[in-house]
């Protein structure tokens, strides 16, 4: 009996721990709706699997591309995206040497190996990558995939686009030789224009400007600081990947980076709605109201 009665004691007592948290999170619910609407739109955008397709699409878009910047493009911009990479994920030692080998002196083999029709079919499958972040787009703000008319012509400007913003991203960051003083503030003020005009280019101009600058605050205030993190951690965990597995510790690190930026990047546009649907900021911003 003593023992009967100690374990209903027991379950008496789990039982009212288990309808106390459940009364206090339904107070938690409702005192806290942005958590939950943000909770429900990160499961709605589908996170971790956005973010891994993404870094899977931007990974398998870089290498050819790379490849044909290095075989066709002149010198300086090559070194101008080898700058902008140090500047961005720390490069140095033997995995600055790895990224240095590719943009070696291009000669008439790589040439004639590429050719133009290597070079046009290297471009329409890196806009893979554009095509995935428009779905992220898509779903963070609830709206129908475009029709192929609208949006076809738009994954190749996209991708035209940020790559030349990527070759002069060292230059932001240093301030055009000034410094980080005026390079920081260049660096915010880019990354967040450029994932303002990201949004509204692949959503196809259906979500007006303003309802998308949180979003782009977001997104790329996360970027510029994951970018100025990289800086101090990724030199060594570069080269510590690279001496054990050569190139391809190369690789797998900077996978794991790129999934980390893009899920920056997918918590970023997908909280920007929420945020843009906050009856305070929805009245100043003029976003409609979900259909």
């Amino acid at each position: 009996m003593t023992d009967d009665s100690a374990r209903g004691g027991l379950a008496g007592t789990l039982a009212k721990v288990t309808r106390w948290g459940t009364a206090r999170a339904g107070e938690l619910r409702e005192r806290l709706p942005f958590l939950t609407r943000l909770t429900r739109q990160m499961v709605d955008v589908s996170l971790l699997d956005s973010s891994t397709r993404l870094a899977a699409q931007a990974f398998l878009t870089a290498i050819p591309v790379l490849f044909v910047i290095a075989a066709f493009a002149p010198t300086a911009v090559g070194d101008r995206l080898i700058e902008s990479a140090t500047y961005s994920l720390g490069l140095s030692g033997p995995a600055l040497a790895q990224v240095r080998q590719v943009f070696g002196t291009p000669d008439g083999t790589a040439r004639d190996t590429s050719g133009a029709v290597g070079v046009l079919v290297t471009l329409l499958s890196a806009t893979s990558c554009s095509r995935a972040l428009q779905r992220v787009c898509e779903r963070s703000w609830h709206v129908p995939p475009a029709g192929l008319r609208l949006i076809a012509w738009r994954w190749p400007v996209w991708l035209l686009v940020w790559l030349s913003a990527l070759m002069v991203q060292g230059l932001l960051r240093d301030g055009f030789g000034l410094g980080p003083w005026l390079g920081l503030p260049l660096s915010f003020a880019s990354s967040t224009l450029l994932w303002w005009w990201t949004q509204h280019m692949l959503l196809g101009s259906r979500v007006p400007w303003l309802p998308l600058l949180p979003g782009a605050v977001l997104t790329g205030t996360g970027v510029v600081v994951l970018a100025w993190a990289s800086r101090f951690y990724m030199p060594v965990t570069l080269n510590r990947s690279v001496a054990a597995f050569g190139p391809l510790g190369l690789v797998f690190s900077l996978l794991s980076w790129l999934i980390v930026l893009f899920t920056v990047v997918c918590v970023g546009i997908a909280t920007g709605y929420v945020l843009a649907q906050e009856p305070s900021l929805a009245r100043r911003l003029g976003t409609r109201p979900p259909e």
